[in-house]
């Protein structure tokens, strides 16, 4: 019911849990650009004056050139949405390395990384690991399974060979593909990452990659418990007794 003026409000309805799309709120892009830029800035203090100067360049020889040949009205507002794309790829660049720097080092980046790429993509973190923070991540896609790797080679190469064995048994014939992350011999930089994954050959259908990804959901996790005894459950302290007088 709608509050008609001069008689009595009417009650307004219940609020449900759930609620539309249109009913929730956008994010404010212009806050997160700045929040982005602020990110930028603190990674690379030269990156936001060469992503204006780009833009800036750019919208200047199209004015030049417009000037020159006549074509002021077609040059200029071609320049100008050259310059601003300029600007946003250059922005973009520089925004997903500092994001890569921020994460760079900590567990679970590798995983971060290809959860927020697009594509028919199924990341199960830490399937395997042991006390010394080597961690394992299983990935499905068209390329297969994906073993990504964080931490030591040699704690890394043992955990590598167990899971690859333990999901060959399942996944028969299908590719099995093996990433270390780091800055060692042999492994591949946390920025390089998401670039490495979308240069493996598609090997599986769409359809395949879902029924590939259950069937190995169901396997156990390998995550080592950590050693020593394993403490009691506590109790909650007794209020102490008043005192009879």
């Amino acid at each position: 019911m709608v509050k008609i003026p001069g008689r009595g409000s009417a009650k307004a309805p219940e609020a449900t849990e759930s609620t539309s799309p249109a009913e929730q709120p956008t994010p404010n892009r212009f806050r997160q650009i700045i929040i982005v830029a602020g990110m930028v800035r603190k990674h690379d203090p030269k990156a936001l004056p060469l992503v204006i100067g780009a833009g800036v360049g750019v919208i200047v020889v199209f004015v030049v050139a417009g000037l020159l040949s006549g074509l002021v009205g077609f040059l200029i507002p071609l320049g100008v949405l050259l310059g601003i794309a300029a600007m946003m790829v250059l922005f973009g660049r520089y925004a997903q390395s500092a994001q890569y720097a921020a994460i760079e080092g900590q567990p679970g980046a590798a995983a971060a990384i290809v959860q927020s790429m697009r594509g028919n993509w199924s990341v199960t973190p830490a399937v395997a690991g042991n006390r010394n923070m080597d961690i394992i991540h299983r990935v499905v896609g068209r390329p297969g399974v994906i073993l990504i790797g964080e931490g030591t080679p040699n704690g890394l190469s043992s955990l590598m060979s167990a899971e690859k064995k333990k999901i060959s048994r399942i996944a028969y014939g299908v590719p099995i593909t093996e990433i270390q992350v780091g800055d060692g011999d042999k492994q591949t930089p946390i920025s390089k990452l998401q670039r490495k994954l979308m240069r493996l050959p598609r090997e599986l259908k769409p359809g395949a990659v879902t029924d590939l990804n259950n069937r190995l959901k169901a396997l156990p996790s390998s995550l080592q418990a950590p050693r020593g005894p394993m403490p009691r459950q506590g109790r909650m302290p007794r209020p102490p007794r008043p005192k009879v007088r």
